[in-house]
């Protein structure tokens, strides 16, 4: 018999990854191909015009288009039969979402709505919400809603309903035209799998995390909305569907999608899950305590723990959120390799290599150089995308390695800050995993983090940790029969055990502690300062 494979498909923000595994974690081929439209930040590219600042958009197309060329590709490198595949993972961006037709059809594929920025996606970083963002918060403060503690106390400009708001009040007509708000994760699935909106199959990931739902009390109630907006009354009418975990059947691939991928129909197809949260099964984490550091433009830090504490300022405590029978925490920076390739774009430097260089022979500490890393915001544990950035120290004696290492330091120190921030609340941090494709470009930086923070760090060597944990959901949803696995534990340790051979232990330089508490009392010092004038 011909051996089993599954597909992880792994969306990124520019372009989206497959990945194919057999069920005792042999990787057989990859293939990633870039979207046509990448991210839309200046301008629409049905009308060329000039989008306002802080936009971010997609084109659903391209999810479709890359997806379809990336399965191909893999399933020719791989030199297996199309019918090997007995399930799919998909893994996406989040809150990156879209306002379409009860038949899935995005606004933005209409004639008469294609040329206004609001029916188009909009990206996880569209940072377009943040008052929408204040006055959920506020609202729930004021109601004291209960919903509010488990994101803490602070809803961010990223998530769903502060998009959806944000589009009511400055595009109502697309907010009256939009049948169905629905994430892109949830929408690529509901491609793949076809189906009405009735049926639409939506992640209890992403809506546990970027939508204030839970498995106990749903949404916000129709009340909350009305209070927020009386236009806003009917929004969950318009978000119609099944809630299912990641690793549950969201149904199987029709003939038309199977067609395009190079497939075969009634391929078993999982819910979605938000990519960083992929990361952790990815990695071979099934239990609880340890920290997966998903670390890319930005960076996700992804917690399992037994019990439940409502922690102010992590920006998301669900049950089940990440892996069942646990409780999973969501923290993250808003900028990380972003923030580091806007350095070296704004210094004029070719790459890495010379900032590189003149960073590692520094001290610690810059030579007094501290930076403040919210270059697109903070989101753990401040919650506000409207924070900025700032580098302090500067004399014309530094060098572009100065302000690259003191950057390097603040990201390290934010971090530290978040991972203080859990232990402190109850919630233990006994071991960190980082994943992504920048530990491994970038081992500079992992050592830096691991001084500041004072903790080992176990690199893990995969460094496609959100696709192998996207195939791991595949695998689950083709079920006991086509797999053998009986439970995610089971599925999480014989498809991730041979990636996980070969990790790099970076541990803490001992006589850099000292100096990095300074540079941590003065970041903390500083923070709190920019942040009090920003109040």
């Amino acid at each position: 018999m011909p051996q089993s494979v599954v597909m992880g498909l792994d969306f990124g923000t520019e372009s989206v990854r497959a990945i194919l595994v057999d069920l005792k974690g042999n990787e057989l081929a990859t293939a990633v191909s870039r979207y046509a439209h990448g991210q839309i930040l200046d301008k629409l590219p049905t009308s060329g015009q000039k989008l306002p600042p802080l936009f971010a958009l997609q084109d659903p197309q391209d999810w479709i288009d890359s997806a379809a060329t990336a399965s191909r590709q893999a399933v020719q490198a791989a030199r297996i039969k199309p019918a090997q595949v007995v399930g799919i993972g998909v893994d996406f961006t989040s809150c990156t979402m879209l306002p379409a037709l009860s038949d899935g059809t995005p606004l933005c594929k209409l004639p008469a709505l294609a040329k206004q920025p609001y029916a188009w996606p909009k990206l996880w970083k569209h940072h377009g919400a943040q008052d929408q963002a204040d006055r959920i918060t506020a609202l729930a403060r004021k109601r004291k809603e209960k919903w509010l503690a488990r994101y803490g106390g602070t809803i961010g400009l990223e998530w769903f309903f502060p998009k959806i708001c944000e589009t009511l009040e400055k595009a109502p007509n697309i907010y009256k035209a939009a049948e169905v708000w629905v994430e892109g994760g949830d929408w690529y699935v509901w491609q793949l799998v076809g189906g009405d909106a009735a049926i639409l199959p939506r992640s209890t990931c992403q809506a546990g995390y970027k939508a204030m739902w839970n498995s106990k009390t749903g949404y916000p109630s129709p009340q909350f909305f009305k209070a927020l907006n009386p236009k806003m009354s009917d929004v969950l009418k318009k978000m119609p569907g099944k809630l299912l975990a990641p690793g549950e059947q969201a149904g199987e691939l029709t003939a038309g999608m199977a067609k395009k991928m190079g497939l075969v129909p009634g391929v078993a197809v999982s819910a979605a899950t938000i990519d960083a949260h992929a990361g952790v099964p990815g990695a071979g984490v099934a239990g609880a305590g340890t920290m997966v550091m998903v670390m890319g433009t930005s960076s996700c830090h992804m917690l399992n723990a037994t019990k439940e504490k409502l922690v102010k300022g992590v920006a998301g405590i669900v049950d089940g959120g990440i892996l069942p029978g646990l409780f999973g925490y969501e923290t993250g920076q808003a900028a990380v390799g972003d923030a580091f390739d806007w350095l070296r774009r704004t210094l004029s430097q070719k790459d890495f290599k010379l900032m590189t260089q003149q960073a590692e022979a520094l001290a610690p500490g810059s030579d007094g150089v501290l930076c403040i890393d919210w270059f697109n915001g903070c989101r753990t544990p401040l919650m506000d995308g409207e924070l900025r950035g700032a580098f302090l120290g500067l004399s014309m004696g530094h060098t572009p390695g100065h302000m690259y290492r003191a950057l390097l330091e603040a990201s390290a120190c934010g971090v530290r800050w978040i991972i203080e921030l859990l232990e402190n609340g109850g919630v233990p941090v006994n071991a960190l995993v980082a994943t992504g494709g920048l530990p491994h470009h970038n081992p500079f930086m992992v050592q830096v983090y691991a001084d500041v923070i004072g903790k080992s760090i176990l690199v893990h060597p995969s460094t496609q940790g959100p696709a192998l944990g996207a195939a791991i959901l595949g695998a689950l949803a083709a079920g006991n029969k086509a797999t053998g696995f009986t439970s995610a534990k089971a599925a999480i340790a014989a498809m991730s055990a041979k990636a996980a051979r070969g990790g790099r232990v970076v541990k803490p330089i001992a006589r850099n502690r000292k100096d990095y508490d300074q540079v941590y009392k003065r970041y903390r010092d500083t923070a709190a300062w920019i942040s009090k004038q920003h109040d």
